[in-house]
């Protein structure tokens, strides 16, 4: 597990560049499209990954029976700690060792992501977004540094699938279907877009309706009225819910970025050009 972690996180930033490169070269709507239909490419690769190559010779991904088993996470890191229990050895498979695992990578990527965000390199980034055309007259190269965005995301992502994999005890393509990127979408327009706490308070609260919190508040509502409606069902209803009710009222997010939260909140120009042409056909 502790050798795969960096190992994964290397392979996802180097398929990050790999598939940035071309894509990044579009705008807005169309990289998001683009990287959209990457999501939905890689899956069914995968998913189709059991015979390839002359007569079906090389098995990429076991197709949908997946890649399996995978080893739980060892617990030598911490059963060498002095004033650890000994029994901790024997919790490689309870799931109060994997949450504390969990949690630490969980916390080293959200100091990692507040550090590069003070850098440099976050400054670069954040100046991007606002202006590329201002930022490319200050010196910040354009193209490599959006690459490497695409790489710290998807280094991350690396981490992420790992511990996913040792928690679910296999890899299986058809867990990575659609929904898990509107899920992704509706964890960071909910929480604010920009601000790294933002999304992991967005992440947290979608974490919970997803797992337990739809469940119990559909059970209180069915006790209540009497009715019988199965609430997790509707699950990706209210997150398209959320995604909407959140575009209409308020953009910004839950914690948004303050610089975010500015532009978000401004009058659009086209409302400040009529204002103005208003102004100017009043009789003086």
């Amino acid at each position: 597990f502790w050798l795969v972690l960096p190992i994964a996180g290397l392979f996802c930033a180097l398929w990050g560049v790999i598939i940035g490169a071309p894509t990044l070269r579009l705008k807005s709507d169309y990289l998001a499209l683009v990287t959209l239909g990457f999501g939905e490419i890689i899956p069914q690769i995968f998913r189709n990954g059991e015979r390839i190559g002359p007569n079906g010779a090389f098995n990429l991904s076991n197709g949908d029976k997946g890649i399996l088993p995978v080893d739980p996470i060892p617990t030598w890191p911490f059963s060498y700690i002095p004033g650890v229990p000994k029994e901790l050895a024997l919790a490689a498979n309870e799931l109060p060792y994997k949450f504390l695992v969990y949690c630490l990578l969980a916390a080293l990527t959200l100091f990692v992501s507040l550090r590069i965000r003070e850098g440099w390199l976050g400054r670069a980034w954040l100046a991007i977004r606002e202006d590329e055309l201002a930022a490319s007259m200050m010196g910040v190269p354009l193209m490599r540094t959006k690459l490497s965005a695409y790489a710290v995301g998807a280094f991350a992502g690396g981490l992420g699938g790992v511990a996913f994999a040792t928690h679910v005890g296999g890899v299986f393509a058809s867990r990575f279907d659609f929904a898990i990127s509107i899920t992704l979408l509706a964890m960071v327009v909910l929480g604010g877009m920009g601000n790294v706490w933002g999304v992991t308070v967005g992440a947290l609260a979608l974490a919970w309706i997803n797992s337990t919190g739809l469940e119990q508040v559909g059970q209180q509502i069915n006790s209540s009225f009497g009715s019988d409606i199965d609430f997790p069902s509707y699950q990706f209803l209210l997150f398209g819910l959320i995604l909407i009710l959140m575009m209409l009222f308020r953009r910004e997010g839950l914690l948004p970025e303050t610089r975010t939260r500015q532009v978000l909140q401004e009058p659009e120009r086209g409302e400040l050009e009529s204002v103005g042409a208003d102004l100017e056909g009043e009789p003086k």
